[in-house]
């Protein structure tokens, strides 16, 4: 993609954002992998479901503003442990989503292999440990789960996914609540059934061959 169809695909997934109740006011935040040492990254202080293209700045990998007007957020840093951790991604979404929120601060988490899609999409969506918000804590907190882990839930703030392309990391968010709306049914209705060690491995099988393009 060029960088102007860049810059459009992010305010579209922030408008996504936006409608869809993941994240609200002028919180979560978006970026890509331009190339080496240069990120295109929403700004802070402005509601994804209202940003315009000339709204995004270009971050070098230490975190200054290369190109734009408005300010680099301060947790692009967040953004950052993540591409530095793992070169394969090039784009990262952080976001609000409720549901998957409440469950956390609740003590449930997303680690129990309940839901099939999730199991082969995501594997488990662990938390990460509480870091204040917006600080230098968030990115040290990411390293570890990120590595091993596509989308993560940050302690009593929100969620962050990764991906190989800015749709891959949006759709990643949107499975993270999406399932956690059907968990949170599923708890009130009574005890969750989880997956037995068989039907975990089939899964994880099955999700390899779909990324690596097989059937």
């Amino acid at each position: 993609m060029t960088e102007a169809e860049l810059r459009e695909l992010i305010c579209e997934v922030g408008r996504r954002m936006y409608a869809r109740n993941l994240v609200a006011a002028t919180d979560g935040n978006i970026s890509v992998r331009l190339g080496p040492d240069r990120f295109l990254c929403t700004p802070s202080g402005v509601s994804k479901g209202f940003m315009r293209r000339q709204d995004l700045v270009i971050a070098d990998g230490r975190g200054h503003r290369i190109a734009g007007e408005n300010r680099v957020t301060s947790e692009f840093f967040t953004h950052l442990a993540a591409y530095e951790e793992r070169p394969d991604i090039a784009a990262v979404v952080h976001a609000h989503p409720p549901m998957a929120v409440a469950l956390m601060i609740a003590g449930r988490g997303m680690t129990e292999p309940v839901l099939p899609e999730v199991v082969m999409a995501l594997g488990a969506v662990p938390t990460c440990a509480y870091a204040t918000s917006g600080s230098r804590e968030g990115a040290a907190v990411v390293r570890e789960l990120i590595r091993t882990h596509d989308a993560v839930l940050l302690d009593r703030h929100g969620s962050l996914s990764v991906g190989p392309d800015l749709l891959d990391a949006y759709f990643k968010l949107e499975k993270i609540e999406h399932a956690a709306q059907t968990l949170w049914a599923a708890q009130a209705l009574g005890t969750l059934r989880v997956l037995d060690a068989s039907q975990i491995a089939r899964l994880r099988e099955s999700g390899a061959n779909y990324r690596e393009g097989g059937e």
